[in-house]
């Protein structure tokens, strides 16, 4: 129960956001949204892929809590909204992927990102190994 808490929360704030932004996202059935901005035109990673990206996350409020410029990481050990998320890229693409509270960490405090918050990261992947 305590992992999907704020699953509808979680859309209507992710619908608000995409409403007010005038994206185009698409949604997927776990519900996690993207939006591919570039599709790239190298290879797709898959869940236990190196890669090397490069991104900003963020709140739906604009705050930042993360960002690298090149992070070279295995998708086997991060949240799953990004296992799921950067399949839908290519080497080279970009785009938005926002990630809903039950993908990411939950009902629980991680460092800058409070409990149940919707997670929003602008990507670009440059490789994948």
């Amino acid at each position: 129960m305590k992992k999907n808490k704020f699953r509808q929360l979680n859309d209507d704030e992710i619908q608000s956001y995409i409403k007010k932004n005038k994206l185009e996202a698409i949604q997927t059935p776990s519900g996690l949204y993207y939006l591919i901005v570039n599709q790239g035109d190298g290879k797709n990673p898959t869940p236990d892929s190196n890669v090397s990206i490069a991104y900003i996350g963020y709140l739906t409020n604009g705050n930042i809590f993360d960002k690298s410029e090149e992070l070279e990481i295995n998708l086997s050990v991060v949240i799953e909204g990004w296992k799921e998320g950067l399949s839908f890229f290519k080497e080279g693409g970009e785009g938005i992927l926002l990630i809903p509270s039950h993908l990411a960490y939950g009902s629980t405090d991680y460092g800058a990102i409070p409990g149940g918050s919707v997670l929003i990261f602008d990507i670009f992947l440059n490789k994948v190994f």
